[in-house]
């Protein structure tokens, strides 16, 4: 019988910030891939055409007052230079903070 492996707690938050977004629904609007936890939270990567302001990659790490900084950036040649930033989100705001950084509606 396989069992599955108990989720880490960086994964645990990684998913709960993916849900937070839209999870799939979010994934399928924005062409968001290479999603990958982190030690703080969640990073992943934009279609080039997608996004506007040249950035092609979004950082979400859970800061210690228990809300979320949303990084957005550009990550070309093994460099992340970052273009926006916005600190201090709630779990309510991701998508919007989101969208104000990349230009990117997560919904219809």
């Amino acid at each position: 019988m396989n069992q599955a492996k108990p989720m880490t707690e960086a994964q645990q938050i990684a998913g709960a910030i993916l849900d937070q977004l839209g999870a799939r629904r979010f994934l399928m609007m924005t062409g968001a891939r290479d999603v990958v936890a982190s030690s703080k939270g969640l990073q992943f990567r934009l279609p080039a055409n997608f996004a506007s302001a040249g950035i092609n990659m979004i950082r979400i790490e859970l800061n210690e007052m228990d809300t979320y900084d949303v990084i957005a950036g550009r990550w070309a040649r093994l460099d992340f230079a970052e273009k926006g930033r916005e600190e201090g989100v709630y779990c309510e705001d991701l998508q919007g903070s989101f969208t104000r950084l990349t230009g990117l509606d997560t919904h219809l």
